[in-house]
C-alpha cells in the first residue's frame, strides 16, 4: 500500500511518500502556462513507486515526462520541463526550492573560491559590500526564461560540476554574474560597475552569446578562452612534432583546431639527399588525429580538427577521399575534416576543361607563398613555369574530374570542406597572407609554421576569440551599438587574461584579433515576415551586416582611444585607411543595390588617427550548442524543422525554434529551399562587410529528385556561384533522406562545440 512506501530523500533521510506534494510541484510548474496538463504529466509519467524511491529519480521522471509531452501544439510543455528542472537544481546545488532560499552572492562565490571552483580574484578584487551591491541587481528569475533544451544544455556543458560525481556548484545566474564580474574585474571602481551590469544584462537575457571556452572557464582558475586555433605545419620533422604538441595541448584546453598541411612534401619524396624516402601524408595525419582525439577537453566536450590543402599538392587523390567508407584504415583518416584550397586559376581551367598539374610542395619552393598572394598573374606565371619544366615528379589530372570529385565527396561525407584562398585574400583586413582557416571555416588569420629558426622567430599560432549577437531579441539596429562596445570590452579582457601554453600563440596579443557574428537569423526573418529566398530579406540583411561591423569598428575604435591600438595595427589594411567596404568581391553588388546607411568616412579618419583595438572584427561562426541555451535559431542557417532534436552525449534533447506557435509558418525551412542560391546571396551579402570569413552550409533533399539520388552538378553549381560571389568557405553539405519527421542534429565536430560559439 502507498502508505507504507517510503521514500529517500536528497540528504539520505526517508519519510513516507506524500502523492500531494507532487501534485503541488506539477501545479506550481505549469501555473500560468497555456495548453499544459497536470494530469497529463502524471499519466505520462507511469510512475511506479517502490520503498526507498529517490525523491531525485521522481524529479527526473517528472521532467522527462514533460519533455515527452512537447510538440508543435503543446510547445509550452518545454517551460514545464524547464520549471522543473529548475527547482530540481536548486535543491541539488543549494537544497533551496525558491530564489528566498537560495544563499547570499557573497556566500557562493567565498565557498567556490575556497574550493578551487571560482577564482581567487573575485575576493581580491571586489569587497563584501561590492558584492552584495552587485547581489540588488542580480535576478534569479531569469532563470525561467530558459527552456528545458536550453537549460539542460546548461546542466550539461556550462554550469561548473564535478564531472565526475556530478555535483554542481552554481545556478544560471550565479554564472552569469561571475563571468561579468570576472571580464571587468581590473576596471576602476568608479566604472566597472555599470559595465558589470550592462554584461550580465545581456548574457542574462540572452542578448549576447559567449562561446563554449568562456562559458566554461572566465570565472575558473582555468585561463584559457580561445575558441579557435590555427595552427601551420612545416615540412620538418621538427615542425610536424611542435604542432602535435600544440594540437595536444589546445585540444585539452577546449579549443577547435584547424590545420594546414600544404607545405608537407608528398609521398615518396627524398629526405636528406635521398638517405631516407618520405611516408607521405597520410602517416603524419593519423599522429594529427590521435592528438586530437586523445583528450576530451575536461570533459566538457571532444577535440575536433580540420585539415587543409591546396589542390595542386601532389596528393590530392590520396586526401580527398581520406574521410569516405571505402577503403580500409591503412588509407583513411576518418576523425579529421578536409578543407581543399582552391583559386582562379583552377576555375578557369574547369571552364576552358583544361588540365591541372600536381606538385610536391617541396619541389616548388616558391609556388606556396604565390599561392596565397593577392597577385593572381604572379601564381599563374610561376605555375606554368613550373608546368614546363622538366625534372619534377609531376601528376596530370582533368580540373573537371577533381571538381567532381570534391563535389562527390562533399556529398556522400558531407564535411569536406572549401577555401577559396585568393577570396581570403583580396577581401582581408591583413597585410600578410592568410594561408588557412579554422575548424569550422570562418576564421582566416595569418599563421606562419613552427620552425626551429636560429634567430628566435619560431612561427606564429593564430588564436581567435568568438561571441555572437542575438539578432532576434533586439528591435531596432541602433541597439546593437551599445552590445557591439561590451562584447568588444569582454573579448578585450579574454585575450589579455588568458593563458598561453604555446609560446608561439602569444602573438594573439598584438592582432588581438576577435569574431564577432550573429545569431537567430532564421527567427529575425521569419518575424519581419521573409524568407531567406525573397528579395526583400536580402535588403534586410545588408542592412543588419552594415549595422554589425560598423558598430562593431567603432566599438574597437573607441576601445583604442582608451587602451591603445594593437600593436600590430599597422599590419591591417584598416591601418591604411581600407576597410571591408572597400575590398569586398563587387559582383554582390548584382544581389543589392543600396546606398550605405552609417557614415563610413567620418569612422575610416578616426580609425586612421586612433587605430583599432583589435585587427579584426567579425566572423560567422556556427552556434550549435549555444543557440539550444538561448533558445534561438543556429547562427544564420535557416532551420529544418519547428522542432529539433539535439544529439548529445546526455541523450536526446527537444528544441523548439522561437515563437513557432505563432510564427511557425513564417520560418525558412533548410530542406524545402528549391536551391541554396538565396542562401548563397545572403551569405555573400554578410561576407561583403564581415572582414574574417562565414562558416555556412549547403542542403540537399533526397526526396526532391528521381531516383531519390542528387544531381552532382547541383553540388558543383553551388561551389562554383560561391566562388564567383565572393564568399571565402564552405562548412558543412547537409542532406535530407526524408525518411524522418523529426530532425536530429548530431553534434559532432563543431556541431558538437570543437569552435563553436
Amino acid at each position: 500500500m502507498i502508505e507504507s512506501i517510503y521514500v529517500t530523500k536528497r540528504n539520505g533521510t526517508k519519510e513516507k511518500l506524500n502523492i500531494e506534494k507532487i501534485h503541488k510541484v506539477l501545479m506550481w510548474a505549469t501555473e500560468g502556462l497555456k495548453n499544459v496538463s497536470v494530469s497529463d504529466i502524471e499519466i505520462n509519467a507511469q510512475l511506479q513507486f517502490f520503498n526507498g524511491i529517490q525523491t531525485r529519480d521522481i524529479h527526473k521522471i517528472l521532467i522527462q515526462s514533460a519533455v515527452n509531452l512537447i510538440s508543435e501544439k503543446n510547445i509550452n510543455y518545454q517551460y514545464v520541463a524547464a520549471n522543473l528542472l529548475n527547482y530540481y537544481l536548486r535543491k541539488e546545488v543549494f537544497n533551496a526550492k525558491t530564489e528566498q532560499e537560495i544563499p547570499s552572492l557573497f556566500e557562493i562565490i567565498s565557498t567556490n573560491v575556497k574550493n578551487g571552483i571560482y577564482d581567487k580574484i573575485l575576493l581580491e578584487k571586489y569587497t563584501k559590500e561590492e558584492i552584495d551591491f552587485f547581489e540588488l541587481f542580480l535576478d534569479h528569475k531569469r532563470d525561467y526564461l530558459f527552456t528545458y533544451a536550453g537549460l539542460q544544455q546548461l546542466v550539461d556543458k556550462y554550469l561548473l560540476k564535478n564531472r565526475k560525481t556530478g555535483q554542481i556548484y552554481e545556478t544560471p545566474q550565479i554564472m552569469f554574474m561571475a563571468i561579468a564580474m570576472t571580464v571587468f574585474s581590473s576596471y576602476p571602481k568608479e566604472i566597472r560597475h555599470k559595465y558589470i551590469e550592462k554584461l550580465y544584462n545581456y548574457i542574462s537575457k540572452f542578448y549576447i552569446n559567449l562561446p563554449t571556452p568562456i562559458l566554461c572557464g572566465v570565472r575558473t582558475p582555468l585561463h584559457q578562452y580561445s575558441s579557435c586555433v590555427l595552427i601551420d605545419v612545416g615540412d620538418s620533422l621538427e615542425s610536424i612534432t611542435q604542432s602535435n604538441t600544440a594540437i595536444m595541448k589546445y585540444t585539452a584546453k577546449r579549443a577547435g583546431i584547424g590545420l594546414n598541411v600544404g607545405r608537407i612534401r608528398a609521398l615518396g619524396s627524398p629526405i636528406r639527399n635521398g638517405d631516407v624516402i618520405h611516408t607521405g601524408l597520410i602517416p603524419y595525419l593519423k599522429l594529427f588525429e590521435a592528438a586530437t582525439k586523445c583528450t576530451t577537453q575536461n570533459g566538457v566536450r571532444g577535440g575536433s580538427a580540420t585539415v587543409h590543402f591546396p589542390f595542386w599538392h601532389l596528393e590530392f587523390e590520396e586526401l580527398i577521399v581520406l574521410k569516405n567508407n571505402k577503403g580500409n584504415e591503412e588509407n583513411r583518416v576518418r576523425k579529421l575534416d578536409y578543407s581543399v584550397q582552391l583559386n582562379k586559376l583552377f576555375f578557369e581551367r574547369v571552364k576552358e576543361n583544361k588540365n591541372i598539374t600536381l606538385f610536391s610542395p617541396h619541389e616548388v619552393p616558391d609556388l606556396y607563398d604565390a599561392f596565397l598572394s593577392t597577385n593572381i598573374e604572379r601564381f599563374k606565371k610561376l605555375y606554368e613555369y613550373y608546368e614546363s619544366k622538366d625534372g619534377l615528379r609531376k601528376k596530370i589530372l582533368s580540373a573537371r574530374d577533381m571538381l567532381l570529385k570534391i563535389a562527390q565527396e562533399r556529398l556522400e561525407t558531407g564535411r569536406i570542406y572549401l577555401m577559396f584562398i585568393d577570396n581570403v585574400n583580396n577581401h582581408s583586413s591583413f597585410k600578410d597572407p592568410i594561408s588557412m582557416s579554422n575548424l569550422c571555416q570562418e576564421i582566416t588569420l595569418p599563421t606562419t609554421p613552427l620552425e626551429k629558426e636560429e634567430n628566435g622567430n619560431n612561427g606564429e599560432i593564430a588564436l581567435c576569440v568568438l561571441s555572437a549577437i542575438n539578432i532576434g531579441m533586439i528591435k531596432n539596429l541602433k541597439e546593437l551599438e551599445d552590445i557591439a562596445d561590451i562584447i568588444v570590452r569582454t573579448l578585450d579582457f579574454v585575450i589579455e587574461e588568458q593563458d598561453y601554453p604555446i609560446k608561439e600563440a602569444r602573438k594573439m596579443k598584438e592582432r588581438r584579433s576577435i569574431g564577432v557574428g550573429i545569431t537567430n537569423l532564421a527567427y529575425y526573418l521569419a518575424k519581419h515576415k521573409v524568407k531567406y529566398t525573397e528579395e526583400k530579406a536580402w535588403y534586410l540583411v545588408d542592412e543588419l551586416a552594415e549595422a554589425v561591423q560598423y558598430y562593431l569598428l567603432k566599438a574597437s575604435n573607441n576601445l583604442a582611444k582608451e587602451k591603445g591600438k594593437c600593436l600590430a595595427f599597422e599590419k591591417t589594411k584598416y591601418a591604411d585607411g581600407l576597410l571591408p567596404i572597400d575590398h569586398y568581391h563587387k559582383r554582390v553588388d548584382e544581389i543589392v543595390k543600396r546606398k550605405l546607411s552609417f557614415n563610413w568616412e567620418e569612422l575610416r579618419e578616426n580609425i586612421k588617427k586612433y587605430g583599432l583595438r583589435n585587427s579584426t572584427l567579425t566572423a560567422q561562426m556556427p552556434c550549435e550548442s549555444s543557440s539550444v541555451l538561448t533558445n534561438s535559431t543556429n547562427g544564420i542557417e535557416p532551420i529544418r524543422d519547428l522542432i529539433i532534436v539535439k544529439k548529445s552525449k546526455q541523450g536526446l534533447i527537444k528544441q523548439v525554434v522561437p515563437e513557432a506557435n505563432k510564427i511557425g509558418h513564417q520560418y525558412t525551412f533548410a530542406f524545402e529551399m528549391e536551391n541554396n542560391t538565396g542562401f548563397l546571396n545572403i551569405v555573400a551579402i554578410l561576407q561583403k562587410y564581415f572582414d574574417q570569413a562565414i562558416s555556412m552550409n549547403t542542403y540537399y533533399d533526397f526526396t526532391k529528385y528521381n531516383e531519390k539520388e542528387i544531381p552532382i552538378s547541383h553540388v558543383v553549381n553551388d561551389i562554383l556561384y560561391a566562388y564567383a560571389y565572393g564568399l571565402k568557405t564552405m562548412y558543412y553539405c547537409l542532406s535530407n533522406d526524408g525518411k524522418t519527421d523529426e530532425h536530429i542534429d548530431q553534434q559532432n565536430g563543431c556541431a558538437g562545440g570543437g569552435c563553436t560559439v
